[in-house]
């Protein structure tokens, strides 16, 4: 990766002041978790500081069925560092999407 494109990542992260806003932690989690999984995220259903960085927890879909309510989603948590790079994931649980929370 060259320095230029170190540099674009991080003004990505970045709001307009330079601060690292909280939708941009999440967009990035999300975006880092599809390139490295392959994995659609639908939604952002948590985030949660922690003493490394964030806890981000994302609603993704597994395996598109037709029809569309069947389709297999999971909830999985994904651990951000202080600079907002992903450093692990945890798939919580899978359900399809016709099916209501039943926690």
């Amino acid at each position: 990766m060259s320095q230029d494109s170190s540099a674009d990542d991080d003004t990505q992260r970045r709001g307009a002041s330079g601060k690292k806003t909280v939708a941009n932690r999440l967009n990035a989690a999300r975006q880092q978790f599809e390139e490295v999984t392959g994995i659609e995220v639908e939604s952002v259903s948590g985030i949660k500081k922690n003493d490394e960085g964030w806890t981000v927890t994302l609603e993704a879909l597994e395996l598109r069925r037709v029809p569309d309510t069947v389709s297999l989603l999971a909830t999985y948590t994904v651990d951000v560092d202080a600079d907002g790079d992903l450093v692990g994931y945890e798939r919580l649980h899978r359900y399809t999407r016709g099916r209501s929370d039943s926690r």
